[in-house]
């Protein structure tokens, strides 16, 4: 019994800091801090197994890379602790559409253990063998997309920066919107998708090591030939998990 009482202890809470509870990294889903809408984006994103792959330990260094409105960012707080530090990053394109839901989900120091920035992807500003892993949720294929408002992106740069930020044995996780087979990075221009097998490839051709994979986001009955935006499979794509160690 004293076992039991220990372990469900150690699952729920280690202590509150600003009214704020930190989880365990597979518990940090449940928080009770966490809003009603960021409970239903759940069903969709189903977090709990995306955290589990990843990795999350107490005290990481973990950047959410472009992170949007920061849905990722807050579960990230709670799942590294206050010993630990997330930088939720996005850019000024980003932050036009998703800006004020950051700084609803930011306000007052909500979180204070997240740090957000705003740079460009092919200047990213960080540090050297500073952290311990970076999620990219949704974005990778946006190395291979181009329009007025997101010029050309260097992918050597940006892979190096990534390369150069981990410290050894940094994790690199990429959720993305899966592709149809053989298509390369064209599918990225119209409908933000990739094919993961050169996602697979590519990835690992900058510097990194496949570690894992989750079918979690998996959805047969995604055809993958229509854009995300798409209201008939907005939310309901076929997506692939991935996990990367730097070499």
């Amino acid at each position: 019994m004293l076992r039991i009482m220990t372990m469900v202890g150690l699952m729920l809470v280690a202590f509150t800091t600003n009214n704020i509870l930190f989880a365990a990294p597979f518990d940090a889903v449940n928080n009770p801090a966490r809003s009603s809408a960021d409970r239903e984006r759940d069903k969709a994103s189903k977090p709990n197994a995306v955290l589990n792959l990843a990795g999350i330990q107490p005290g990481m260094t973990v950047l959410d890379l472009f992170a949007g409105g920061g849905y990722y960012s807050e579960l990230l707080s709670y799942a590294v602790g206050p010993e630990g530090r997330v930088i939720s990053q996005t850019n000024a394109v980003y932050e036009s559409s998703t800006g004020e839901e950051a700084a609803r989900r930011f306000k007052d120091n909500r979180l204070s253990n997240v740090s957000r920035v705003v740079s460009e992807i092919n200047n990213l500003g960080l540090e050297d063998s500073s952290l311990d892993m970076v999620l990219l949720v949704l974005v990778y294929h946006d190395i291979y997309f181009t329009a007025d408002y997101w010029p050309q992106v260097d992918r050597d740069n940006f892979f190096r920066q990534i390369r150069k930020s981990l410290k050894p044995g940094g994790v690199l996780v990429v959720i993305d919107h899966s592709a149809l087979e053989n298509t390369g990075s064209s599918a990225a221009q119209d409908l933000h998708r990739i094919d993961e097998a050169f996602a697979k490839q590519d990835i690992e051709s900058a510097g990194f090591a496949f570690d894992a994979a989750s079918d979690v986001l998996r959805n047969s009955n995604d055809a993958r030939t229509l854009s995300v935006f798409d209201e008939a499979i907005r939310r309901k794509t076929d997506r692939f998990v991935y996990r990367f160690i730097k070499k």
